[in-house]
């Protein structure tokens, strides 16, 4: 029993050294430099390179307008960008690869078992984007085996922006086994600050103030099926917003639904009913933006939120393919359905 137990142990090591092996590989695919090149002047390098720096911004609430760049569009679609507006080069499959590695890693019933000799006595918790400030709570609680106290502890704890949403930092995060709720959150605080911070400029804030960028990102993360329709899904919003259209977004009513006691989905499904819930995140009821940020999102999607793609569409849906359709009109966005789903909504 002793021998098959060791043989058992000894599966798991290798396993996980064999998954940080993938990731490993991975990390360095992902430095590797894309095949996307991009042929532009001396000013126009020296433009790229400060686009790095410092998010652009190509939308103006206050005048109710888009104006795209080409030289914000050249960036956006190189491998410099967080967007990665390219999807199909190596470098998004190796950061996908990564992300999906990490969270099998973390989320394993075996790794709390390994991990102290894998790792040196470590963990790894993942927050991926989109998630809200309770599912965060739940995946550290969870690696670093929290009480309900130490849980709210972590919640509560001080944060790097006025917001109790949008400012956990997506990411893999080593931990040891007495990382304290405190210490945690500020591991997620200098990330943040790191990721997103550091190169929202005044000029940036000026024009659209963080907490509306987080909050159309956050909306954003939960709507889009991947970088590539995540600036036109932006594009939509402002679009609604300039209107003075209610946004009708079912992901701010799957979030207002799992605040509610009875929840057991922190993105519960959406049912017609539930376009009339009372609540201040029901963009069906209320105009403009909710009150918060309903998650976390990436930096990707904050880059969207920022520089949306210029269109006429104030509707859209995704296809069962998970394929991207707008509409200028609301008869046209009925249609689309129809063709697709056989429905009007």
């Amino acid at each position: 029993m002793k021998r098959a137990s060791y043989q058992a142990t000894r599966a798991r090591r290798v396993t996980v050294w064999v998954l940080v092996a993938a990731v490993v590989v991975a990390g360095i695919v992902l430095s590797l430099p894309t095949l996307v090149t991009v042929s532009v002047n001396h000013q126009e390098q020296h433009a790229l390179k400060a686009m790095t720096e410092q998010f652009p911004v190509t939308v103006d609430p206050r005048r109710k307008v888009i104006a795209e760049s080409a030289l914000v569009n050249t960036y956006l679609e190189s491998s410099d960008s967080p967007l990665q507006a390219a999807v199909g080069n190596v470098a998004n499959l190796a950061s996908a690869l990564v992300t999906w590695l990490a969270v099998t890693i973390s989320d394993s019933s075996w790794y709390q078992a390994v991990a102290s000799v894998a790792f040196d006595d470590g963990r790894l918790v993942s927050i991926t984007p989109g998630m809200r400030r309770e599912q965060v709570a739940l995946v550290f609680g969870n690696a670093l085996a929290w009480s309900t106290k130490q849980k709210k502890e972590f919640l509560n704890a001080s944060s790097s922006v006025p917001l109790i949403e949008g400012a956990f930092a997506p990411g893999t995060y080593s931990v040891t086994p007495d990382t304290t709720p405190s210490a945690a959150r500020t591991l997620i605080n200098n990330r943040f600050a790191t990721d997103v911070l550091d190169h929202y400029g005044t000029t940036t804030a000026e024009t659209v103030p963080l907490a509306d960028a987080l909050t159309v990102a956050s909306l954003i993360e939960r709507e889009a099926s991947g970088p590539d329709d995540m600036r036109f899904i932006s594009g939509v919003i402002w679009n609604r917003l300039f209107a003075n259209m209610r946004l009708q977004i079912d992901a701010t009513l799957q979030y207002a639904k799992a605040n509610t006691s009875a929840t057991r989905s922190w993105w519960p499904g959406v049912v017609p009913a539930d376009r009339f819930r009372a609540s201040a995140y029901n963009t069906y009821l209320h105009a403009g933006l909710p009150p918060t940020p309903i998650a976390s999102p990436s930096v990707a999607a904050v880059l969207a939120a920022l520089n949306p793609r210029s269109t006429t569409c104030l509707f859209y849906f995704h296809d069962a393919d998970k394929q991207f359709h707008c509409s200028d009109t609301y008869a046209e966005h009925v249609a689309l359905l129809k063709k697709y789903f056989g429905r009007g909504k």
